[in-house]
């Protein structure tokens, strides 16, 4: 199974949209949203089936005994998270414990014990046409690139052998989550955006990802916003040798079908018309011999 990962270096590029058309244009079978902690790409595919839910059990959280705790106060003197509390005794702030379990390793009293906790929701849709794998993570809970890997693992999994394609829509930026969905895949889509921040941030995520040795391309969405930052963007991808596919202009239409929950691969619209050329060329590099720097 090819794998092709949609990535920015920040939020609001377009990733998920271009993601969204991108599954539309390959009648993709498998495509997962790797976008744990605000996952957005069933907006515009939706599903035809119920998903099926499974609890995501994150780092274990501590729990202090009050009838064996003798109050030496270890626990809290090496607690580096801040998370033992003192009050009229030892308890511990579920939010800030963070599972490292050296709280349970160092009580002498043996008061202290570690606990599953539920970190967040898997889901998987599932039916003969369609594997949808996606999940939620609790606010504030850590463990992403963990829960990233599941959500790959389980497309993956009920997917098949015979599945040739599979589209994932990874998180912004260039953290946990990123770097596990990075794992395996055999292009990567960069969607940056013609800004300040944009293109920095799309030069962070390329070193990144060229830090994996993963086949990059780059696309620019809004592209017609700003016509020198998309130049400048260019210039960049033709100095680190990464294959540029093509701008997407900045199109009204494609924010009504985005609130209608489809994509702009739906329509004959500007956008939908630059993704369809982005969308060829993207699959013409995927079916080469890997780009690798």
């Amino acid at each position: 199974m090819k794998q092709l990962l949609i990535l920015s270096g920040k939020g609001g590029t377009g990733k998920t949209t271009v993601a969204g058309a991108f599954i539309r244009l390959a009648s993709a079978r498998a495509y997962a949203d790797c976008d744990v902690d605000a996952p957005n790409l069933h907006l515009s595919i939706a599903q035809t089936v119920e998903a099926e839910r499974e609890d995501y059990f994150g780092m274990p959280k501590a729990q202090i005994n009050a009838d064996q705790c003798t109050g030496c106060g270890q626990c809290k003197t090496n607690c580096r998270f801040d998370a033992i509390l003192q009050d009229y005794g030892y308890t511990v702030d579920p939010f800030a414990c963070e599972g490292c379990g050296v709280c349970a390793t160092l009580c002498p009293a043996g008061a202290v014990s570690m606990h599953p906790a539920v970190a967040g929701e898997q889901m998987l849709y599932l039916s003969e046409s369609v594997v949808f794998s996606t999940a939620q993570l609790k606010m504030g809970s850590g463990t992403s690139g963990k829960l990233v890997t599941e959500v790959k693992r389980r497309m993956i999994t009920a997917a098949g052998k015979e599945t040739q394609l599979a589209i994932i829509d990874g998180s912004p930026g260039i953290g946990c989550p990123v770097i596990a969905s990075l794992s395996g895949v055999s292009q990567v889509l960069i969607v940056a955006e013609p800004s300040i921040s944009g293109l920095s941030d799309m030069e962070r995520i390329t070193h990144t990802a060229l830090l994996f040795h993963a086949p990059l391309c780059v696309c620019v969405n809004k592209a017609t916003t700003n016509f020198e930052l998309t130049g400048r963007i260019e210039q960049v991808c033709k100095e680190k040798g990464i294959p540029f596919v093509g701008n997407i202009p900045f199109d009204p239409e494609a924010i009504r079908l985005i609130n209608e929950g489809l994509t702009i691969a739906d329509a004959d619209c500007p956008s939908g018309r630059a993704v369809r050329e982005i969308f060829s060329e993207t699959m013409r590099l995927l079916e080469q011999e890997p780009y690798r720097k």
